[in-house]
């Protein structure tokens, strides 16, 4: 990162801390941030899609999602193929009659596949969600080195994005991936006007292939709305091995300048859990956060706290599947 490029991604933590600030005045709310250029407010802790299909029971998912929006969460994520569309079908129940309290984005699951496919897929995801339109359409997981090749080739995804937003079926639109910031830079380099864009932020990333170092301050000074995701580095081991707690990983994740932190959410323990740092929350100095980064950096150097980057884990079977790769069960792992 250039100095220059340094001063001004300060100068966005910030402004996150200025919010923060401003949001303590009302301590048990929720703080609400700016979705980059669009004008909407969103709420700074999000909740997400997978773990929901995850619950125990459908009764569990519904009653996280409206514990959440009573709370003042308004952020729900999710991904046409998450759960084989259970998390959408779960999600869809708990919203049909409060559709008006949240801003709903999902993903759609091309991998490399084309507009047809794309549109088919939009219409199956607001069947389940039980709406007539998205706040949020992305491109899910953008994580292998030829995918933005295939989502800008003629008849690819993008197209599709713009086709659902001339219909009205969409508000916006971005994209996301976890495996490598350089993916993402390629997709940026493309200069499409997208809305959002998804990528793992905590306080391992730092040290290994860190998209807060590459990707963040590129999204801040392009106006582009940054969401963050596996604060806990996606399966919370750190936190269960004694690196950090939950508490510091989320208040972390939540005090870089990014619009929304998506939590992974399956239980209402966990729930309470993230709602009372977001509650009580109080920007970390930039101080604090190069302690933290510094005390995680011996633990994160290789990349085994964030095994999306370094395996292959977390990628999904449609995508491997649709990249000629064999599934994850088959691999040694």
């Amino acid at each position: 990162m250039s100095e220059l490029d340094r001063r001004e991604f300060a100068g966005a933590v910030a402004a996150t801390n200025l919010t923060a600030a401003a949001a303590a005045e009302d301590r048990g709310a929720v703080p609400m941030r700016a979705l980059g250029k669009t004008g909407v407010q969103v709420s700074a802790l999000g909740l997400g899609g997978y773990h929901l299909g995850a619950a125990p029971t459908k009764d569990v998912a519904i009653r996280i999602v409206h514990e959440a929006i009573g709370a003042g969460i308004n952020f729900l994520d999710n991904a046409w193929e998450y759960h084989d569309g259970k998390s959408e079908e779960w999600m869809g129940s708990a919203i049909k009659d409060r559709r008006d309290k949240v801003f709903l984005m999902t993903k759609v699951c091309t991998h490399g596949r084309g507009k047809d496919v794309a549109m088919k897929q939009l219409d199956e995801s607001l069947k389940r969600l039980q709406t007539d339109h998205l706040d949020l359409w992305q491109v899910h997981e953008v994580i292998y080195e030829n995918d933005p090749d295939l989502h800008f080739a003629q008849g690819g995804v993008i197209e599709a994005l713009d086709a659902a937003k001339k219909s009205g079926k969409v508000r916006f639109v971005g994209f996301t991936g976890h495996k490598h910031p350089d993916i993402h830079l390629k997709m940026l380099a493309r200069e499409y006007p997208f809305d959002t864009v998804q990528m793992p932020l905590n306080c391992f990333d730092a040290s290994f292939r860190s998209f807060e170092n590459r990707v963040l301050p590129l999204l801040n000074k392009k106006g582009i709305a940054a969401l963050g995701m596996k604060s806990l580095g996606g399966d919370a081991q750190p936190v269960l091995h004694g690196v950090v707690t939950a508490e510091e990983a989320l208040r972390y994740a939540m005090s870089l300048p990014v619009a929304v932190t998506i939590s992974g959410i399956d239980c209402l323990e966990v729930l309470h859990q993230n709602l009372a740092v977001a509650r009580s929350f109080r920007a970390m100095s930039p101080e604090e956060m190069a302690a933290l980064r510094k005390r995680c950096a011996r633990h994160a150097a290789d990349g085994h706290l964030e095994l999306y980057k370094s395996t292959k884990k977390y990628d999904g079977a449609p995508g491997r599947e649709q990249h000629g790769y064999p599934d994850r069960e088959t691999l040694p792992m």
